[in-house]
Formats: C-alpha cells, sequence, structure tokens
C-alpha cells in the first residue's frame, strides 16, 4: 500500500467530493463520475484495503453489508427490475483504483453488451 491516500481514501476523508448516496460507518456509496450505464455507482468500504486479494476474515462483516445494501441502493437509485454487482480486481480485472469497490449498474432498461467487460 502506498504512503499517499488514494482517491477513494481522500473521498472518505471529504478531501474530494462525491455525489453521495449512502453513508454509515463502514460504507460509503456514490455516483461514479464516468458512468457506463443509466445508474452507475462505486460502494467502497471506507477502511481501506487493496483489492479482494488482500480481503481477509476482519472485511466480512463490511463486504457482506455491501452485498445486502446493494439491492435496496439499486432499488431507490432508479434500477426496479435488476442491477449488476462488478468488482474488477487486480491488473488483469482491470482495477483502476487500488482500493476495493463494487460497480453497482442498472437502470430501467437491461444494460448494453459491452458491459460484459467492464
Amino acid at each position: 500500500m502506498s504512503q499517499t491516500p488514494c482517491i477513494f481514501c481522500k473521498i472518505v476523508a471529504g478531501e474530494i467530493p462525491a455525489r453521495k448516496v449512502f453513508e454509515d460507518d463502514d460504507v460509503l456509496v456514490f455516483h461514479d463520475i464516468h458512468p457506463q450505464a443509466s445508474m452507475h455507482l462505486l460502494m467502497i468500504p471506507k477502511r481501506h484495503v487493496e483489492n479482494l486479494y488482500d480481503a481477509d476474515e476482519t472485511h466480512s462483516a463490511v463486504l457482506g453489508k455491501m452485498m445486502t445494501i446493494a439491492g435496496k441502493i439499486a432499488h431507490e437509485q432508479g434500477s426496479p427490475d435488476g442491477f449488476r454487482l462488478v468488482a474488477n480486481n487486480g491488473r488483469v480485472g482491470r482495477q483502476e483504483v487500488y482500493h476495493l469497490h463494487f460497480h453497482l449498474l442498472g437502470g430501467t432498461e437491461p444494460l448494453g453488451s459491452g458491459m460484459n467487460r467492464h
């Protein structure tokens, strides 16, 4: 892990603004600045962990929370009939920000085939 806080840690710290849709002590959910769907949110644990390779038993509760709130948030944010939850992991998985995050993608119409590579 780098000594410099990552962009998501800076968002958690309030140093960089974000359009938040959910926040509690453990999780932050906000709009992606480069949306790939009509509803594209990022779900992050507030405590920094680079990716799923680095997650361990101590992260179980926050990862479980992220999974269980995804449906409610998707529904509230305009995706009433389904959504995708995607985690890009590591270089081969095309992870761009090395702070574990899920892309919550949806809307009112089915996602295009281009979303398969996201």
